[in-house]
């Protein structure tokens, strides 16, 4: 600012001088205090700086620290990682070894199932052997009773017969053991082994009885033998009474064989006599009613033993159901052997397999 005054030249240097120092100072002042504030700003900017940093830091650190814990968790993942794949792997381990055990029991089951099948199967078969079994045994046993009864049946025949002839049933008999039994007094004097003569119409009916049953071939096939015995009581000697026993054995057979013209004598092989004392007696040979009883005639027939084991094999034959036999093919079911009939030949005797 100028003052006012005298204006001169020097004057007015001075002046212009002065008026040029204050435009200088105020410019240095102005520059002065733009850097002032350049530098406060700076200060200011390096104060905020320095607070971002450290806030950076600190973040960085809790970065950092995060960054542990997370790679912390990571590996403890990472591991709870590999033992589940570990407890996945012994799984998938044991689910195969449960697959495996599975099939094989599977296997097994079938294999149960088949052999279930098999013995159902078996078990029908063997039932159904069982009620051929059952039938067969009920047609044996009337065959063998049948067999049994045939020595019985014909010779009771012929005992009705003889008693007819004889007029006296007491004279003839069947004994406990299916023979038949003629008094001594029948046949003989006492002591003697010659045939009376009234006996030979006794006799002669036994020639028709044997012939009419011998000449059938489907009884005579079952036939061993017909046996003529002999018997004494016990007084005399043993030996007496054995030969006196044999001779009225032998007189009987061979008028048998010879009598009727020989009717017999095709048959002569089935015949046979014995002459057996005093060794077997049927009563008291202390009384006089039982010696009579003990002098007798006994005629017997002998059944061959292969008719009754005939029966017997043909039982036995019966193929079993077996196990291994049963799995492959059915039992075979028994046929069963037809019943004896009765025979229609005029002289009533059974002919033992039902064949005509």
């Amino acid at each position: 600012m100028r003052r006012g005054g005298t204006y001169s030249p020097h004057t007015e240097e001075s002046h212009g001088e002065q008026g040029f120092w204050p435009s200088y100072a105020d410019m240095m002042s102005a520059v002065a205090l733009i850097l002032f504030f350049l530098m406060l700003l700076s200060y200011i900017q390096n104060l905020i700086t320095g607070n971002d940093l450290r806030n950076t830091q600190s973040a960085l650190n809790d970065t950092q620290t995060l960054l542990s814990d997370t790679r912390s968790q990571v590996a403890a993942a990472q591991e709870e990682y590999a033992l589940a794949q570990r407890e996945l792997q012994d799984l998938s381990v044991n689910l195969n070894n449960k697959q495996a055990e599975l099939e094989s029991y599977a296997i097994q089951i079938q294999n149960q199932t088949d052999q279930i099948k098999e013995q159902e199967k078996l078990i029908g078969d063997q039932k159904a052997y069982l009620a051929a079994a059952d039938n067969e045994i009920l047609t044996l046993r009337s065959q063998m009773t049948t067999v049994a009864a045939l020595r019985v049946s014909v010779l009771k025949q012929i005992t009705d017969n003889l008693v007819n002839v004889i007029g006296d049933a007491s004279k003839v008999s069947i004994g406990d053991n299916g023979n038949i039994i003629l008094s001594e007094g029948v046949f003989f004097d006492l002591g003697s082994s010659a045939l009376k003569p009234e006996s030979l119409g006794v006799l002669n009916e036994l020639i028709d009885a044997f012939a009419a049953f011998l000449s059938d071939e489907n009884t005579l096939q079952y036939v061993d033998s017909i046996v003529i015995a002999g018997h004494t009581d016990s007084t005399g000697t043993e030996e007496d009474n054995r030969i006196l026993s044999t001779d009225r054995a032998n007189s009987v057979l061979s008028y048998l064989l010879a009598g009727k013209n020989g009717q017999l004598a095709p048959y002569a092989g089935y015949f046979c006599s014995a002459g057996y004392g005093e060794t077997r007696p049927v009563a008291d040979n202390s009384t006089l009613m039982g010696q009579a009883q003990n002098r007798r005639i006994e005629i017997s027939m002998i059944i061959k033993d292969e008719t009754v084991l005939d029966i017997v094999e043909q039982y036995l034959a019966l193929e079993v159901p077996s196990y291994s036999a049963a799995a492959a093919t059915p039992a075979p079911t028994p046929t069963p052997t037809p019943a004896p009939t009765p025979n229609p030949r005029g002289s009533g005797i059974f002919n033992v397999f039902g064949r005509q």
